[in-house]
């Protein structure tokens, strides 16, 4: 039997904070995307009401501010370079506009990480936006989302291992 350090169990994760993170840059990059919110609202509504607080009876949890604004900011500054980049790593005949809103924030989100934040683990971010996916939907999109982030990946060179 080995001895495991104990947790401070007051003290959250970072990588909790960075998952919340990630999940409410893609209910935010989905509110931008079909109700056409602006960039600087977008962060202003979630940094004032979503983030970390209890709403509509939904418990958000507390999430890492800084890396929820360098997602949604980073997608919206690089959508030029990241839409091609998954409609590449898509099945021919799907491009990105043709996804559904919600994978399609999810698809945008990873890709930022996986093209643009080359200090997280490309197998890191394929897991979380894994985890993302099967926080909204029941079905195959988690294989959807793992298929086109493992191909993003490796067109970008990323390591794998």
């Amino acid at each position: 039997m080995t001895d495991h350090p104990k947790r401070d169990s007051a003290k959250p994760r970072v990588a909790n904070q960075r998952g919340a993170a990630r999940l409410a840059a893609v209910q935010a990059l989905y509110q931008m995307d079909v109700g056409r919110a602006s960039l600087e609202d977008t962060l202003a509504q979630f940094g004032s009401f979503h983030l970390g607080r209890e709403i509509e009876g939904e418990q958000y949890l507390p999430a890492d501010a800084d890396f929820f604004r360098q997602i949604v900011s980073g997608v919206a500054r690089h959508q030029l370079e990241i839409d091609p980049s998954v409609d590449k790593a898509l099945a021919e005949g799907w491009p990105i506009e043709r996804v559904d809103a919600t994978l399609r924030a999810i698809l945008r989100a990873a890709a930022f990480e996986l093209l643009r934040r080359r200090d997280i683990p490309a197998r890191v971010v394929i897991s979380e936006y894994v985890d993302v996916a099967r926080a909204f939907y029941e079905d195959d999109a988690s294989g959807l989302v793992n298929a086109a982030l493992d191909a993003m990946a490796r067109n970008a060179g990323a390591d794998l291992a």
